[in-house]
This record gives C-alpha cells, sequence and structure tokens, in this order.
C-alpha cells in the first residue's frame, strides 16, 4: 500500500508540473536556463520555497540569471582579464546540463540520493591553453528578506553560511518561525573559501533585502584538459543540533570551540567531529602544529594562543583536507572596556565651548584621526549626529563608572548629561537626536535617554535624574503609545530606580505603562509591527527583553510564556559557525551602510545590536535559570569585543562578505559611531548592571 501511495505521489507530482523528484528535498528548475528556481521540503506546513523567486515577481532586480547553480568567474589571459556568467545550456540530458563560457566547460550533475539533492559542478578547460579563473562565484540565491512579520515567520528563511569552512564549508538555513523543517547544504569535495552578495541598493529593498549570495570556490588554474569538481549535498534538518548530527550522518565534519575570544597566553579548547573515517586530525595556529587526541569520533585538543588579534586555527584531516576556525586573540576584556572608556572621553566628547554640541559623544574618524563634525554630504545625516545611537557611549561610561569608581568618568559624564538635558530634549523632554531639533522625532531615543537618567541616578543619587528618566518614558509614550518595539525599554532598572528614589506615584504609573506594553505586545505575538525595517532581530529580541522583565516585576507566566515562544524567531537569526564573527551573531546586513565611512551595504557580522540577543537571553535565564542562556549571552558579548581595538578605537561594523557588489569587503569601517551598545549589554550579562 505504501509503495502504491508513493508511486501515485510520483503521477501526481509530474502531472502538477511540480517536479519528477518527491523525495524528502524536491525542486524544480527553470526550462531556459536549467537553474533551480524552486526547492521545498516534503512534509514543510508551510511548503516554502527556500529560494528567490528568479522570474522577477518578487524582487524585480532578481531574475533567471540568479537561479541556483548558474554563476559567473574572470577567466585571467595573461594580462587580460574578462568577467562572465554561465547561464545559457548547451547541452541538457536527464540529471546532466552543460555549460560553456569561452574555453571552459561546466557541467552540472544532479540526482536524489534517498532524501538528499547531489549537485557535483565541473569546471573543465577546453582550450588549447591554460586557463586562470577567480572571482568565481555559484548562486544560491536563499530567500532570505523582509517583507513584513508575517510573511517571514511563514515563508522565509535565515541563511548561515561557514564559508571558510574550506572542504567542509556548509549552509545552515532555518525558517525564520523556527519550526521545522530547515535546510542544510554541505560540501562534499572541492573548497569554498567565501560568499559574495548581489543587488543591495536602497532602490533594490534597502533595509528589507539581503541580497542575492553565491559560495565563491578557491582560484583554479588547469591545464588543457584539466578539471575541477566541486560537490555540495541538500539535505534537510529539525535544527539546533539536528544539524550537526545530519551533518556528521552524511560523513561531513564540523569543529567547536569552547570559546573564541580568549585573553593573551590563556589557552582555547577544541573539538572535532568527523562523520567520516577519519584516522587523525592535527591543528595548526601560528606555526605550530599539535595532534588531536580521539574518542570515538571527536578529536580534542587544547591551544594556548598568544598572538594578539585574529588567529586562524586550521585542522588538517583526511586525505590532505582541511577546515578552520577562528579566534580573537585581545590583552583583557576588561582592560579593553577601560581603554575605551578612556578615548571616548579623551577624543569622542566635543570640548569646544563654542560649539552648541559641547559636551556630546560623537562619531569618530579612525582613518583621520578626528571627531567627524557631520559637516559633509552623507547617505544618512542622522546616523552621524550628536544623539540617537551615539547615546550608547554614555550609557556604557556610566555602567563602567558604576564598575570601576573611575572619577575621570564621572566628570565627562556630567558634561554629557547636561548636554543631552539641555540641548537634546525639550522642556517637556521630547528628545531629538540634533541641537537644532529638526528631523525625525524618534522612538527609539526615548529609552536611552532614559536608561542614561537611570544610571545617573545610581552614580549620584541625585532624585531628579530618576525624575528625568520617568519624564523622558512619558514622554515617549504620549507620542508613540504602546504598540512600539523600542530598544531597550528600562522596564526593572526603572522601577528599581524610582522605588529607591522614593518616587511611589511615579512608581506605580510607569509600571502601569510597563504593564500596557506587555499586553500589547501579548496581543500581536509574533505579528509585529513595522519599524523602522520591517521585520528583523532587533524587534524580536527587545520584545523578548520586555516580557521576560515583566515576568521577573510580576511572575505572570503568561510573559514567560509569551517570552519562551518568541525564543525561537530570535534563536533563527543566529549562526553557530567556528567563529568569533559568527558564533551566535545575529544577522545583520544594512548598518554598514547607514552608518559607515565606507556606505556599504551587506552582512555584518558582528553588529553590536546582536548583544540585544544577548541582553534577551540573559533575562530570560534569570526567569528560568537556565545556564544555557548565559553561557550564550556571555558567548554573544564577548565577540562582539573584536569592535574595539587595544588603543581605545573602535568599529561600528565590520563588513564580513568576500564581496558585496563586486567590491571587496572583510574589512572594519572606519567609523568608530554606535558600536558601544555591545560594551552596555556586555556589563549587563557580566556584571548584572
Amino acid at each position: 500500500i505504501k509503495c502504491m501511495k508513493r508511486i501515485l505521489f510520483l503521477v501526481l507530482s509530474v502531472c502538477a508540473g511540480l517536479s519528477v523528484f518527491s523525495q524528502k528535498i524536491d525542486y524544480t528548475v527553470n526550462p531556459q536556463t536549467q537553474a533551480i528556481q524552486q526547492i521545498t521540503i516534503q512534509g514543510d506546513a508551510n511548503r516554502m520555497n527556500w529560494l528567490l523567486d528568479t522570474s522577477g515577481k518578487q524582487y524585480p532586480w532578481v531574475t533567471s540569471g540568479y537561479g541556483w547553480g548558474v554563476g559567473h568567474f574572470t577567466k585571467n589571459d595573461g594580462s587580460k582579464s574578462k568577467q562572465v556568467k554561465w547561464t545559457t545550456p548547451r547541452k541538457v540530458t536527464l540529471g546532466q546540463i552543460v555549460y560553456q563560457v569561452e574555453d571552459v566547460e561546466i557541467t552540472v550533475n544532479r540526482s536524489i540520493q534517498g532524501d538528499d539533492l547531489v549537485e557535483t559542478y565541473t569546471f573543465r578547460n577546453e582550450g588549447k591553453a591554460s586557463a586562470s579563473l577567480s572571482d568565481i562565484g555559484i548562486y544560491m540565491p536563499f530567500n532570505d528578506n523582509y517583507p513584513d512579520a508575517e510573511t517571514c515567520v511563514n515563508a522565509r528563511a535565515n541563511a548561515h553560511i561557514w564559508d571558510l569552512g574550506y572542504n567542509a564549508a556548509y549552509v545552515n538555513v532555518l525558517q525564520m518561525g523556527g519550526k521545522a523543517p530547515h535546510l542544510g547544504v554541505m560540501l562534499e569535495e572541492g573548497i569554498i573559501n567565501g560568499y559574495e552578495i548581489a543587488e543591495r541598493d536602497i532602490r533594490k529593498g534597502m533595509s528589507n533585502f539581503r541580497g542575492v549570495m553565491s559560495l565563491t570556490p578557491q582560484n583554479m588554474t588547469f591545464s588543457p584538459g584539466e578539471s575541477r569538481r566541486l560537490s555540495f549535498r541538500i539535505f534537510s534538518h529539525q535544527g539546533g543540533d539536528d544539524f550537526y548530527t545530519q551533518l556528521l550522518k552524511r560523513k561531513g565534519v564540523y569543529v567547536v570551540c569552547d570559546k573564541y575570544v580568549i585573553e593573551k597566553g590563556d589557552h582555547v579548547k577544541l573539538s572535532f567531529y568527523a562523520g567520516e573515517d577519519v584516522e587523525t586530525v592535527s591543528v595548526t595556529c601560528n606555526g605550530e602544529k599539535k595532534e588531536c587526541s580521539r574518542n570515538g569520533n571527536q578529536w580534542t585538543a587544547e591551544i594556548f594562543l598568544t598572538q594578539l588579534g585574529e588567529n586562524l586555527l586550521e585542522f588538517a584531516y583526511g586525505n590532505g583536507k582541511k577546515t578552520y576556525a577562528s579566534c580573537l586573540v585581545v590583552s583583557g576584556e576588561r582592560k579593553l572596556l577601560a581603554q575605551r572608556a578612556h578615548f571616548i572621553i579623551d577624543h569622542q566628547q566635543m570640548k569646544d565651548k563654542s560649539d552648541a554640541r559641547y559636551g556630546a559623544y560623537m562619531v569618530y574618524d579612525c582613518e583621520n584621526d578626528k571627531l567627524f563634525l557631520n559637516d559633509v554630504e552623507t547617505v544618512s545625516y542622522h546616523d552621524r549626529d550628536e544623539g540617537a545611537e551615539r547615546l550608547g557611549m554614555g550609557v556604557f561610561l556610566a555602567k563602567q563608572y558604576l564598575l570601576t569608581g573611575d572619577d575621570s568618568l564621572k566628570k565627562s559624564l556630567m558634561d554629557y548629561v547636561f548636554f543631552v538635558r539641555n540641548r537634546l530634549q525639550d522642556k517637556d523632554f521630547t528628545t531629538w537626536s540634533t541641537v537644532d531639533h529638526k528631523g525625525r522625532n524618534r522612538a527609539y531615543n526615548y529609552p536611552w535617554v532614559a536608561n542614561l537618567y537611570f544610571y545617573m541616578y545610581k552614580i549620584t543619587k541625585d532624585g531628579k535624574y530618576a525624575k528625568y528618566g520617568y519624564e523622558t518614558m512619558q514622554a515617549m509614550l504620549r507620542y508613540f503609545g504602546y504598540n512600539f518595539y523600542a530598544i531597550d525599554i528600562p522596564v526593572s532598572l526603572g522601577l528599581s530606580v524610582l522605588k529607591e528614589a522614593n518616587l511611589t506615584a511615579e512608581y506605580q504609573k510607569l509600571k502601569s505603562d510597563y504593564l500596557k506594553i506587555g499586553e500589547t505586545y501579548l496581543k500581536y505575538g509574533t505579528s509585529y509591527p513595522k519599524h523602522e525595517v520591517n521585520y528583523e532581530q532587533s524587534i524580536v529580541a527587545p520584545a523578548v527583553m520586555v516580557l521576560s522583565q515583566l515576568y521577573l516585576e510580576t511572575k505572570d507566566m503568561r510573559y514567560l510564556d509569551e517570552a519562551k515562544r518568541q525564543m525561537k524567531l530570535l534563536d533563527s537569526f543566529s549562526g553557530l559557525q567556528p567563529s568569533f564573527h559568527l558564533n551566535d551573531i545575529a544577522i545583520r546586513h544594512w548598518d554598514g551602510y547607514w552608518f559607515g565611512k565606507r556606505e556599504m551595504w551587506g552582512d555584518v557580522f558582528p553588529h553590536y545590536w546582536s548583544t540585544l540577543s544577548a541582553a534577551a537571553y540573559y533575562y530570560y535565564y534569570l526567569c528560568t535559570g537556565d545556564e544555557a542562556y548565559s553561557v550564550k549571552a556571555k558567548n554573544i558579548v564577548r565577540n562582539n569585543l573584536c569592535l574595539f581595538f587595544e588603543n581605545g578605537e573602535a568599529s561600528c561594523a565590520y563588513l564580513y562578505p568576500k564581496k558585496v557588489n563586486g567590491k571587496e569587503a572583510r574589512f572594519y569601517d572606519s567609523f568608530a559611531n554606535d558600536q558601544d551598545w555591545a560594551l552596555v549589554y556586555y556589563i549587563l550579562v557580566n556584571d548584572n548592571i
């Protein structure tokens, strides 16, 4: 009976024009390009297409030239270089497509093996001279974009790429709603050493479109008649650890470090897991090689790291295969915070009394070693101004003072808080981003200013700061009501400060307001309203932060239950690749454009707002006592320390992909702008301040 049902399903699928394959992974192809245009997974209640629609209907700029399996390369002939694409097949037979560009033949073989789709790409030099290919890209246009929350939760995916996996590269693609099944891609043969992003532009989805992704094999040079191969296996998994379980079942390998940011002279514990018959594994870092000890399918080692900066750990296994992990070595975590704090007060505070911004903390241009005065045209004046996200510097310094008692920080803060109250705010606590009070009356500014005031109360015990914090939150609610998902609404902090300051009426009113916000969040559930970006991690994380804090204040299980439900969505934003750039770091891909000096779109790993997930995990840990969330929170804030340098300078964004829109990336932007929020949450999860 089961056999008859399977045959009937095959017949119905063919008649419906779907796919001749009815395995766990189903796919259809574009009849002109033979690129895969749809991937679905049997049993998926959402029946989601994991790929962008390349017909131009979903996005006009995403057309058939970006289908899964077509691609591009640069052919280098002596002093000449030519960029080409393969999109039109020369020959198509069952399970095989042959493309030819110049003298290079690309043969794509596809087959269903068990429940998986297996693809092999063979590049062959058909010419009479040696061929050299660079900037090779194979398009894998994952459906990672943000129309609205409901669509995202039910029909969009977060793609987590481990591009420096080399022989063991992979992509873990998670449904944004957190429900299984999910998609996995593993490299079975060949070498991947990066990925690229295409079609990013202010006129092409702005911050709501991650772009078209392509994996980049290493450069190829081969003689006439020679070939190079890559092979991928596409499979489904249930999320979490099951992705790695499925890798091992398919003879894959992966690496885990116990931490990815290490203080100089400390050691990192490494674990290498293999599902294939691996006899020996060694790891090399900075020229030092160490053999790993084996226990079943796990190999382990400990390595002491003494070289400051990024340390690439190379694992050698199998027959000449390699894969990597990436760790950052710092002189000391607390030392970095202290150096950063003093850099801000020495170099990033406006000290010209003739300037209306006197006392403000401002953007610093690390490339030119000077304050950025925001007096030249940029893509977004308000993302480089003297208020808004720059308030993170003040909140960080206030927390750092509470930790250290450093009087130089307090002196600087007194000038800063005077500036905020008298230059950024009206008498009625309407809050602006600039001293001219022009532009947006922006909801996000209010809780940031309120946080600053509440911490200033803790520093000074002056009741006016507690009242300022309260009035600032009242102004936000006056303008924006109870349904805005503001970043870092000071629930526990604000209530504790008002109680300590004996502002009983204000305490009762603010608590009542917070409960109204909580009821709104419960009503919306995961149908979040659109904000400055339609749907993003920094909407979900603040929701979990508020819900968790409301549970801590009231013990009302409705808040904790809803926080737990939304945690699945928050988790799906974060990858587990073995690098301080990526491990537990949430996907963001627009901040380098709006906030950076280079004004470049593309994946920002890490971006400091990834620490909002750390704050959400931390508050959830306080609610549940689940240590796993505390560990994850500390991992996130520690990995974000890469944005801060030994001399106290900082970077607002690390552009992670190999290329974006054809331009080289993999750099720290030279603006020290708004990244100090990462240190705000570092202190929260490590010191409960």
